[in-house]
């Protein structure tokens, strides 16, 4: 993220204005990476500070995080010492990712005590220390030992070390030229970001597009138009005409006329995308814990199978059976032989060799043969009805793996995951890794429903809603639409009691095919009947139906 010196200083310049005589009310920690302060300057206001790695930042919030049961050590500290503080000053370390908030209060004995909070913003080693009023660390959020620096309780606070120039310390353009002449370049937003402390490749491309300066460009005014906007821009930090402004999945900061200010940007911004990542974990686990199950469902139908594959073999026990019996009177001895061949009066008495277990009579082993026998007819009746519960059990996972994988929001999972967990499967499973975000909904809330034709149609995005859609919210005289043969959504068209016409039913086949696994292929069929026609499945499996009395359309 672009997250630079150069938007650091801007907020900053921003947050002299709001921040500065500001009370701390209260302080929370939401989780291990963020710090936020309940702030009162004429009205309360939440200042977010997070240090995650990936969406580090400062800024307003207006939204609200659930907070642990047992606040962390950290936050229980700088409630002890920020709590009734006011803010005196706020600052950043030149162009660089540090912010310096300053607090005043006084301690138990009435003496006045300053306090200082160092925000350190810079990636997987970001922080958040508090130091004393002679610069020594009281705490920090994370505590870090390096060759040139300790962040340790009692130790004095060092800045890290300065690895790039400071623009800030420039007096003239000479002295910008000098600097960025000195090594042949090829990208001149590479070379900028690489030799200033602040500026990303993202910041001096922006800078290069508006003012139409070539990447590679070496021209001196070309470089000073550079220089002139980037000046004129910090000199413009606090004011109304620099805004922030997206590009592709990033931003950066330019000039351009606030419709928002920084903070509401970045609060905005950093929501959706931790929203995103929230919804992106969420579906990885989910479809991690699916394709697990499957994996054993998919196991327990291979066993089935190879007992199915043994009992291939139980007419064979039954004519050894009945052919050592039709000839015990030719058998003489309490012990078998290991072998016999007998005349098979079911192939036109060809012979037929069978061998014999010698430790027991000819007549225990035709006993034993039609034990066998016995015993595969049995095995054969039970595993012939678990194979076809097994192959539901795989038809009805591979449904929600489609469901997943056209999951589009965090809802949209969320029902996934409450439907799969009360199945029987998940139970016996014994799956509990996926934390529910929130406990079961109103599914109406959350309904895919388009017009078409001036008739209303609702498409079904999992399990539990085409369960929903086909037997609790359609009407009898309502159309249902599925793809023939392939997993995907229940369409149903509300006729109201009137007749479509075949343009709106040709269109609710088109969006059963492209809700379906089959959304690619050409000329799949998809049957439509009346919901009268349509009933749950034997199976009981969510979102599995039966129907009778239905047409059949190719969909091109």
């Amino acid at each position: 993220m672009a997250f630079d010196g150069i938007i650091t200083k801007a907020l900053v310049s921003d947050f002299q204005k709001s921040l500065i005589g500001a009370r701390v009310n209260k302080v929370f920690q939401p989780d291990k990476t963020e710090i936020i302060l309940n702030l009162y300057n004429g009205e309360n206001v939440l200042f977010d500070i997070c240090i995650h790695p990936d969406y580090y930042r400062i800024c307003f919030t207006n939204i609200s995080k659930p907070n642990p049961t047992n606040a962390l050590n950290f936050c229980m500290l700088l409630r002890k010492y920020l709590t009734s503080t006011k803010i005196t000053n706020i600052s950043s370390v030149d162009l660089d990712r540090i912010i310096y908030i300053d607090f005043q209060g006084t301690n138990e004995i009435k003496d006045t005590v300053n306090l200082r909070l160092v925000i350190e913003l810079m990636g997987r080693r970001s922080n958040i220390v508090l130091l004393n009023n002679n610069g020594f660390i009281i705490d920090s959020l994370k505590h870090i030992v390096t060759a040139d620096r300790e962040i340790l309780p009692a130790r004095e606070y060092v800045l890290p070390s300065a690895s790039k120039k400071s623009f800030l310390g420039l007096n003239s353009f000479d002295e910008f030229y000098s600097i960025i002449s000195e090594i042949s370049y090829d990208d001149l937003s590479i070379h900028l970001s690489n030799i200033f402390t602040g500026f990303t490749n993202i910041f001096v491309s922006n800078i290069l597009d508006e003012l139409d300066i070539s990447i590679n460009s070496k021209d001196i005014n070309d470089l000073k138009e550079i220089y002139d906007y980037i000046k004129n821009l910090i000199d413009n930090f606090g004011t109304e005409s620099v805004s922030l402004k997206l590009i592709d999945k990033d931003y950066t900061i330019c000039f351009a006329e606030q419709t928002e200010s920084l903070s509401s940007f970045l609060d905005t911004f950093y929501a959706n995308k931790e929203k995103e990542n929230i919804f992106k974990a969420a579906k990885s686990e989910l479809s991690k814990l699916i394709l697990a199950s499957l994996k054993k469902a998919s196991k327990k139908l291979d066993n089935i199978n190879q007992k199915l594959k043994s009992c291939n073999d139980m007419d064979k026990y039954k004519l050894y059976g009945e052919l050592l019996t039709a000839n015990l009177y030719k058998f003489t001895g309490n012990f078998a032989d290991e072998k016999v061949e007998l005349e098979n009066y079911y192939d036109n008495n060809n012979l037929i060799e069978i061998k014999l277990d010698t430790s027991v009579s000819y007549s225990k082993n035709a006993e034993r043969f039609f034990k066998k026998y016995n015993k595969l007819k049995n095995t054969l009746a039970i595993v012939t009805v678990q194979k076809k519960e097994a192959e539901l059990e795989i038809e009805y996972i591979e449904s929600i793996i489609y469901s997943v994988s056209n999951a589009k929001t965090l809802e949209d999972i969320e029902e996934i995951h409450n439907e799969f967990s009360e199945n029987v499967l998940m139970k016996r499973y014994n799956y509990k890794s996926f934390q529910k975000v929130s406990s079961d909904k109103n599914l109406t809330n959350n309904l895919n429903k388009i017009v078409i034709n001036n008739f209303d149609v609702y498409i079904g995005k999992n399990n539990k809603q085409n369960d929903y859609l086909s037997l609790h919210f359609a009407d009898k005289s309502d159309l249902w639409f599925h793809a023939q043969g392939f997993h995907g959504a229940h369409v149903i068209l509300k006729t109201y009691n009137k007749n479509p016409d075949e343009d709106t039913i040709f269109k609710c086949a088109q969006l059963a095919k492209q809700n379906c696994k089959a959304s690619l292929e050409r000329n799949v069929s998809v049957d439509y009947t009346y919901i009268k026609f349509v009933k749950k499945h034997p199976s009981g499996k969510t979102g599995m139906v039966s129907y009778t009395n239905y047409k059949t359309i190719i969909v091109p």
